[in-house]
């Protein structure tokens, strides 16, 4: 239907969108208000003084969240070498990536029925755990146990500090302030890259992590505290309603009630059934090698054949039967939601099928210091956080974001297909290097505006599950490219080493196949050392190939994706501002272009 047409009726796409939304109110949407009236509420008793401290604490949030980000990844191959587990990175980092994917849901859940500021609390303790529980480990299977709580709170962070910028920002300033949030990893890439540097060489990767462990409860308590003062304080005045959506608060039920009640909340059976699914699919793709009779073995199999089996199973149980599902349905409806997640997720896919490895590549086929190499690995971070603020500010004059998605993406896949040709021990340092920006400009782009897109297109209410929902399938999609990758070097590594050190024996190639450090002990130019580069040049250019391949699936989606008009309110399907009030825009008849 076109925008006169429209016009003509008397009724815009916009405002047909909103009144088929409102029109229903299905019990995750209820529940889910409580946070949300929380959160316009607060906007009504922070002063100027108190805003800006909200800004500042969310602004060291986010630091730290970076600083970690862009060293404690870098330990993860010492870690496992000096275990002599260097294979099992990439079976660590999918269950990383399947909570880190599942563990969003949950998250959003807390911070629709209870608050933001407990939802940051939740998160803290996960987070500090984890990382005391890896800097103790005395095995490579206690410091996947680590990560995996560690998961819980580093995706809590990522969530919930995008899910305060939907509620603090207008939809024409959102993709700015979302990208000026990513300014700390410009800062950290040299300094998280000297950091990391000086750890492994000085302190050791233990120390590493241990250190976070003191440096994000300190980071984030001003947040936390911030937050709970303006809830406290919006209560005190009656702003906001002791019970919930301003209900009057009666008496508590039983313990096992409110467990029950919070266990259909969080969609736990929901939650199982899609984390399940994942791991049984992708776990049999890294652990084919090194399971006893490979694929022939029948648990693989199994594996494998339940994971399946269980995909419908949840979305029947979400669909039909949950009350707050993981997924709604209206959810799946959403022409807009649907391509901003699958969008990501197949560009995750192809990420992790040139990262994955990319740090232990780099290392033992170039000849490079550490710290050269950090930098080089942040390469694409860098450009990812520069030009998201690009496109934060064509954003914010344009009020479209279409057009900069699609640009991203097309620079994206120039990026990932150029590094087919720059790999190996003989390529250009610097088209190696361009090929990560390249990568970076277009990422960019793309993560900034299809992530508004997607909050852009539902209300208020649905803002924090929404977000939650694109970034899992994103993340999943982030596990199935560290399986692909695992699958990938864990299959042809052994074969492409003795094909090129054929004089060496089985066992000291196990050892080359399963440690960096003994890799890099052999000086270039030697016939181990460069039978090494050789057979990791071979599998880098599998993995690049098909990288290359789906990075064109997002380019193609991106024609399809709906251009909302970002405005001066909430969201682009109900005419409210921040604080919950009705307002008319700035221009009504400027409807939604398709």
């Amino acid at each position: 239907m076109s925008a006169e047409k429209d016009s003509a009726s008397g009724k815009s796409v916009e405002a047909d969108h909103k009144d088929h939304t409102l029109s229903t109110k299905p019990d995750d949407v209820d529940i889910a208000h409580h946070g949300v009236k929380t959160v316009e509420a607060t906007h009504k008793v922070y002063g100027k003084y108190s805003k800006w401290a909200l800004f500042i604490s969310l602004g060291l949030a986010a630091y730290i969240y970076s600083l970690d980000g862009t060293t404690t990844y870098t330990y993860l191959a010492y870690a496992a070498s000096e275990f002599k587990d260097h294979s099992l990175i990439s079976p660590i980092q999918v269950a990383q990536s399947i909570i880190v994917a599942v563990g969003k849901p949950v998250v959003a859940k807390i911070a629709d029925v209870s608050s933001r500021g407990s939802a940051y609390a939740f998160v803290l303790v996960f987070y500090v755990v984890g990382y005391i529980v890896i800097a103790s480990a005395q095995n490579i299977q206690t410091v996947a146990g680590g990560i995996i709580l560690y998961a819980v709170g580093y995706t809590g962070l990522q969530l919930l500090t995008q899910i305060i910028i939907a509620d603090i920002t207008t939809l024409k300033w959102r993709g700015l302030v979302s990208a000026l949030m990513t300014t700390p990893f410009i800062v950290n890439a040299f300094v998280g890259a000297n950091v990391s540097a000086n750890v492994i060489q000085g302190a050791g990767w233990r120390w590493g992590y241990g250190m976070f462990a003191i440096l994000v409860p300190a980071a984030l308590l001003p947040l936390i505290i911030t937050l709970l003062w303006a809830e406290n304080k919006a209560r005190k005045l009656g702003i906001l309603a002791a019970g919930r959506n301003g209900e009057v608060a009666g008496p508590k039920p039983p313990l096992y009630k409110r467990l029950i009640r919070g266990a259909d909340q969080l969609d736990i059976p929901g939650l199982m059934l899609i984390g399940t699914s994942v791991a049984l699919i992708l776990l049999p793709l890294t652990l084919s090698q090194s399971a006893k009779g490979g694929w022939n073995n029948a648990s693989m199999i199994a594996m494998l054949v339940v994971g399946c089996v269980l995909i419908p199973a949840f979305v029947l149980y979400d669909f039909k039967f949950a009350r707050y599902p993981v997924v709604a349905k209206r959810f799946c409806l959403n022409r807009t939601v649907v391509i901003a997640a699958i969008t990501g997720a197949f560009d995750f896919i192809s990420f992790y099928l040139t990262f994955t490895y990319l740090y232990s590549f780099i290392v033992v086929v170039k000849p490079w210091t550490l710290v050269n190499v950090t930098y080089f690995t942040q390469t694409q971070t860098v450009a990812l956080c520069v030009f998201g603020i690009v496109a934060g500010f064509a954003m914010r004059y344009l009020r479209r974001y279409k057009h900069v998605l699609i640009i991203g993406l097309a620079i994206r896949l120039v990026g990932v297909g150029l590094m087919i040709h720059s790999r190996g021990a003989n390529g250009s340092d610097a088209e190696i290097v361009w090929t990560q920006l390249l990568q970076g400009i277009g990422g960019g782009f793309a993560a900034v505006t299809s992530q508004v897109a997607a909050q852009a297109s539902v209300p208020h209410s649905d803002v924090a599950m929404v977000t939650a929902v694109v970034l899992l399938v994103t993340e999943i999609g982030g596990a199935i490219g560290s399986a692909i990758a695992g699958a990938i070097w864990t299959n042809l590594m052994p074969g492409k080493l003795a094909l090129h050190l054929p004089d060496v024996s089985e066992e000291d190639r196990a050892t080359l196949f399963g440690s960096i450090v003994a890799a890099i002990e052999y000086p270039r130019g030697s016939p181990i050392r460069e039978g090494v580069i050789q057979a990791y040049d071979d599998v880098m250019k599998v993995m690049l190939i098909a990288a290359t391949v789906l990075a064109a699936v997002p380019l193609v989606l991106a024609f399809f994706m709906p251009n909302w008009r970002l405005g001066d309110t909430q969201n682009a399907v109900e005419n409210v501002d921040l604080k919950g009030e009705r307002v008319q825009d700035s221009d009504p008849t400027d409807v939604e272009r398709r």
